[in-house]
């Protein structure tokens, strides 16, 4: 995307980077760029779809920016990726809960339970064209160029759309058995009264959890058995009157989707899978951040 609104985007970025780290990893460090700087680069990266040496290279020609981040020169694109590999899940984590507070609003609003959604998707591992690469392998009977890919599976506020949680596992993968540890993160940030799941998620565990354990509703049609079978509990309720009403409301996520893919990226790139869980989960810092830079 081109480059508009990175100042405002680079200030809160590095404003929510000091909230969740520490100036320096350690007092033997060598001081040359605190982590909160970096943190935020690395976010101003999914923002802008950038690689490491382009990186480098605008905020060596950005004088603006690099104001803006508090730089007094420019990191290598060795000490970006460096950072990135010793960057942790449970920070990226912390990030994403110092953000919803603030795009949260007033305070009659946080009274209210929040109606979330969950779902999937995937990010593609590089540049190449996921298109081209299905028409190879239909049209010209080639073996596709990887057996696995990474599964970004995120929870939403429908309302306000921003992401409440995320996890990033690698594909093929049972989403279904995924859901009540998002959905436990999500609470953790905000009181949940409502949440919509596409058949994918459906089981009586998922309904038990989320009735039992948050007090709050679930809608999710019970497609995961053959009309014979003969299903007992929540799912057998689904089946009979399903609310097709409120599931509506769960397109919006697949609208959030949409957004995020076309405004900041469609990939995690990273040869491996450790990088690409990074970057998957920055990609949804970023987006919450972006959102930010709106309000």
């Amino acid at each position: 995307m081109a480059e508009v609104g990175l100042l405002p985007f680079a200030r809160i970025a590095l404003r929510v980077s000091r909230a969740v780290l520490r100036r320096y990893r350690s007092r033997f460090s060598k001081h040359q760029f605190m982590q909160p700087q970096l943190l935020a680069i690395l976010c101003l990266m999914r923002y802008e779809d950038w690689t490491f040496r382009q990186a480098e290279v605008r905020l060596g020609e950005h004088r603006e920016l690099r104001q803006a981040l508090g730089l007094l020169r420019v990191p290598d694109f060795r000490t970006l990726y460096r950072f990135l590999q010793r960057l942790d899940e449970a920070t990226i984590d912390r990030a994403v809960g110092e953000t919803v507070p603030r795009l949260r609003g007033t305070h009659r609003k946080r009274r209210r339970r929040a109606r979330v959604a969950v779902d999937a998707t995937g990010l593609a591992q590089g540049a190449v064209s996921t298109f081209f690469v299905r028409r190879m392998h239909h049209h010209g009977q080639k073996p596709l160029p990887w057996r696995h890919w990474l599964k970004w599976v995120v929870v939403v506020h429908l309302d306000q759309q921003f992401l409440l949680s995320q996890i990033a596992p690698r594909g093929p993968w049972n989403d279904c058995a995924n859901l009540p540890a998002v959905i436990e993160a999500a609470s953790e940030q905000t009181r949940i009264g409502l949440v919509l799941a596409d058949a994918e998620f459906d089981s009586e565990r998922n309904h038990t959890y989320i009735r039992q354990k948050l007090g709050a509703q679930s809608v999710i049609p019970a497609k995961r058995a053959k009309k014979t079978w003969r299903i007992h509990g929540v799912r057998a309720e689904m089946r009979r009157a399903f609310r097709r009403r409120l599931y509506r409301r769960r397109s919006l996520i697949e609208s959030l989707f949409s957004s995020l893919k076309r405004k900041l990226s469609a990939r995690a790139p990273g040869r491996s899978l450790h990088t690409q869980k990074r970057q998957a989960l920055l990609l949804g810092l970023s987006f919450n951040l972006y959102r930010l830079r709106h309000r």
